[in-house]
């Protein structure tokens, strides 16, 4: 498989990244374990985490993806064949989050410790921090790096304005910077990156590993009516927000382009994304192996100018519900 550097980190990564928010949520133990040495098996290496999945599933408190992949890694041996990111930053309690100093000097033990590792390949700030200023959580990110903890670090959720800001801190600090995005980018949710982020990062030559690929699942066409909420676990919070003449148009429009190119929608929905020169590698889950067969699938899928041109101009953005 053709692996892609990731900004200018040195990091190297498959075209596609497993997201992990799955592992000891909607995906046990024993599946879990499956997913991931078939990931490996089929020439991946990138997985990405972070320490608040699964904080929001009753009963649980955080640390729950990272501690199944850190089981994993421990029983596996594989530690060596993974590219391992993950995040901080979000809420773990009311006085666990954000990007102080000394909340990054003790998150990052923590992950390290359900990890079941002595580096994190990809260390990501989850929400950018008003309140720390951008100085004071580079330097940290550096100790950590100087440390040997961290092989690189990047940001997800940040604004082009506070990502301009913190590359410019780490420039002029001598620091190092941000060499990744993690934003939300699909078919449906394209404004968010395109309006000013993609060309900062092509400028700036920052990755982009961008999530929710497939819009919680509504753009592989598991989602087409109100009777379908019952689906999954995300199925109402995803028919709420996708389930409209625009997301209807997009699925109509992969439709077309998966029989054209005998793929799936959801398939079509990644390759998009791959071909696209910003990004560097979409973020995707899989619950199943046949899922996880349907992402391996859609790396090798090649689309036409004509199947891009009519997926963007049946995305295009506007009046969501129109």
């Amino acid at each position: 498989m053709q692996l892609r550097p990731l900004g200018r980190s040195g990091l190297q990564v498959s075209p596609l990244a497993f997201g992990g928010n799955v592992f000891g949520w909607t995906v046990d133990e024993a599946m879990s374990f499956r997913l991931l040495d078939a990931w490996l098996d089929a020439g991946f290496n990138f997985v990405d985490t972070a320490d608040v999945y699964s904080r929001w599933v009753p009963g649980h408190a955080g640390g729950e993806s990272e501690t199944l992949i850190g089981k994993w890694l421990r029983q596996s041996g594989k530690r060596n064949r993974v590219v391992l990111a993950t995040k901080l930053g979000k809420p773990m309690a009311d006085d666990k989050k954000g990007l102080s100093p000394a909340y990054i000097r003790e998150a990052v033990d923590a992950s390290l410790r359900r990890l079941k590792t002595d580096h994190i390949d990809l260390y990501q700030s989850h929400d950018d921090d008003a309140e720390t200023p951008l100085s004071e959580t580079a330097e940290a990110f550096a100790a950590l790096i100087k440390a040997g903890k961290v092989r690189a670090i990047g940001a997800s959720n940040f604004s082009a304005p506070r990502l301009a800001e913190a590359l410019d801190v780490a420039e002029r600090l001598g620091l190092p910077r941000y060499e990744s995005l993690q934003p939300l980018y699909n078919l449906y949710d394209r404004a968010v990156f395109e309006d000013e982020l993609e060309a900062l990062c092509l400028e700036r030559g920052v990755g982009v590993i961008n999530f929710y690929a497939l819009a919680a699942g509504f753009l592989t066409g598991k989602y087409r009516s109100e009777a379908d909420v019952a689906k999954s676990a995300r199925g109402a919070s995803t028919t709420r927000k996708y389930l409209n003449p625009r997301g209807l148009r997009i699925l109509d429009a992969l439709d077309a382009a998966a029989k054209i190119h005998g793929a799936t929608p959801g398939q079509v929905a990644i390759a998009w994304q791959i071909a696209r020169p910003a990004i560097t590698a979409p973020i995707a889950s899989a619950t199943s192996m046949q899922q996880l067969d349907e992402l391996v699938a859609a790396v090798a899928l090649k689309l036409s100018p004509e199947t891009i041109a009519a997926l963007e101009a049946a995305s295009a953005e506007g009046d969501a519900t129109s």
